[in-house]
């Protein structure tokens, strides 16, 4: 039943109020842990919102991966470039893939803001070939993505033509240096031979 008396609910509110001064020990304590993303070792050449697909060939059909960052990520030693996007909300990651000549992105047809492209994408723990598309909150975004990409392709494109080049240099001066080493195993095999026969020839004119 509700009293009537306010004196009564003001001692009520006190006393609810009140600090008893006990202390509560946590039933769990939690310590710190250092969080790795593998990150690290790079540094971001782009980082953008946008939204993944993933082209389902079984159902023939686009399927969401997720929404949230795609980056392009630089490593400081090796020069390798990747593509990685996680979920916003649980980081999960839906797409992680290394950045190659052989990637040829293309506007999506139909939609400026979106484009699309194949890789061998590792995001669920194995190699797989796979079609993605990805969409921009703007046309800016998505044209700054593509270029982007485009651009790392070529100079990785021009990368592997120069070290092919140099590859065939050197292959070219390590075939010369082995003729003339040749060359030079045979001079020197056949001279021992002249000189045998030379000690034969005076040994029969000998008397």
């Amino acid at each position: 039943m509700a009293s009537n008396d306010p004196d009564r609910e003001e001692e009520a509110v006190a006393g609810e109020d009140e600090d008893t001064g006990a202390q509560i020990a946590p039933i769990v304590t939690l310590s710190e842990v250092a969080v790795t993303t593998g990150e690290e070792e790079e540094d971001a050449l782009l980082d953008l919102k946008a939204k993944l697909y993933r082209f389902d060939k079984e159902g023939n059909q686009w399927k969401e991966r997720g929404t949230g960052s795609v980056k392009l990520l630089k490593h400081r030693e090796t020069g390798k470039v990747r593509l990685v996007m996680r979920q916003a909300k649980t980081l999960k990651i839906c797409a992680n893939h290394l950045v190659i000549p052989s990637i040829k992105i293309q506007e999506h047809a139909g939609n400026d803001r979106s484009c699309v492209w194949h890789a061998l994408d590792f995001a669920d723990g194995e190699l797989k070939e796979e079609m993605f598309c990805i969409r921009f909150v703007s046309v800016e975004n998505c044209k700054k993505f593509m270029e982007t990409v485009e651009t790392i392709t070529e100079t990785l494109g021009k990368s592997e033509e120069k070290e092919s080049e140099d590859a065939s240099a050197a292959a070219g001066l390590l075939g010369k240096l082995s003729v003339a080493e040749s060359k030079t195993e045979k001079a020197s095999e056949e001279a021992p031979a002249a000189s045998v026969k030379a000690e034969e020839s005076s040994e029969v004119e000998k008397p």
